[in-house]
């Protein structure tokens, strides 16, 4: 999609299966089923989807998807099976004349394995970042509790995921919201985990923004549905609270949402109807 001069392109690292009670959390399965059918070990599918941000002034990848490390004793332990029928993300950047040494900016939402995994690879029998050239962006309060993690969190914060970044010299830290390049901003969005960031695409000039929302809502459902949170956010008030901002704002500014783990919707924007919020999804950019 062309807004102004930037071209967003939604990329894929495939499709996880993941539990469908830790993806919709309290919510019911007598609801939720009927939106999104699990398989027969109670698995929902999620797109691992990206972002590609084109600018005059860079080539911006927004996550990485899961990237080639994961083991089979992984995948058995997490109950998670990953379909590619069409490669991993490098294979869809190339597809559209893309390849990793061209990508300039990574930005991050944050560490889990299914956002930061394809950010290093193996090389050579040893660790490298995927993307030799880019800046990776990431929150300071991110890296600091995925070096820090607790009994919850140790199985998702794999250090070989980033910490090839800090040694190759091309990690960058944030404190907060900030701006990375023109037309490009990231707003702190915590819940999900504490250092968790939104990225904000705001082509200068066209009066349209795009919202890629990470983990705030894993489907569109969940940004509906204030109520409706994950099992697999740290801080579930803190979750809804930031979704109350968020539902009001995109709102607001007729936001196109890129939602990056539903498998059905991969765009929409959220309108107010009768006191009520309802996803309209859109076609892909």
């Amino acid at each position: 999609m062309k807004i102004g001069d930037f071209e967003l392109i939604p990329l894929s690292d495939g499709t996880a299966w993941w539990d469908g009670g830790g993806a919709f959390g309290l919510a019911p399965k007598a609801r939720w089923e009927k939106l999104l059918p699990p398989d027969a070990q109670n698995r929902v599918p999620m797109a691992l989807r990206c972002l590609l941000v084109r600018t005059p002034q860079a080539t911006i990848l927004v996550d990485a998807g899961m990237g080639d490390k994961v083991t089979r004793e992984m995948a058995e332990q997490q109950n998670l099976a990953i379909e590619r029928p069409n490669g991993r993300l490098v294979d869809d950047l190339a597809r559209h004349g893309v390849e990793p040494s061209d990508v300039d900016l990574v930005i991050l939402t944050h560490l889990h394995a299914d956002h930061c995994g394809g950010s290093t690879r193996i090389l050579d029998g040893q660790l490298a970042p995927t993307f030799p050239r880019a800046q990776y962006w990431v929150q300071q309060r991110e890296w600091d509790d995925a070096h820090h993690p607790n009994e919850r969190t140790r199985a998702t914060y794999l250090t070989e995921n980033f910490d090839p970044l800090e040694a190759s010299g091309q990690l960058c830290l944030l404190n907060g919201d900030a701006h990375i390049t023109r037309g490009v901003r990231v707003a702190v969005a915590p819940g999900h985990t504490a250092g968790m960031q939104t990225i904000v695409v705001e082509p200068p000039g066209s009066g349209q923004v795009v919202v890629f929302l990470s983990d705030l809502a894993f489907f569109r459902w969940q940004l509906e549905r204030l109520a409706w949170v994950s099992a697999y956010d740290l801080d579930p008030m803190t979750t809804i609270e930031t979704k109350r901002r968020w539902q009001r704002w995109l709102t607001e500014r007729q936001a196109i949402i890129v939602f990056q783990h539903d498998p059905q919707a991969p765009v929409g924007r959220l309108v107010e109807q009768s006191g009520r919020y309802t996803v309209i999804p859109e076609p892909e950019l």
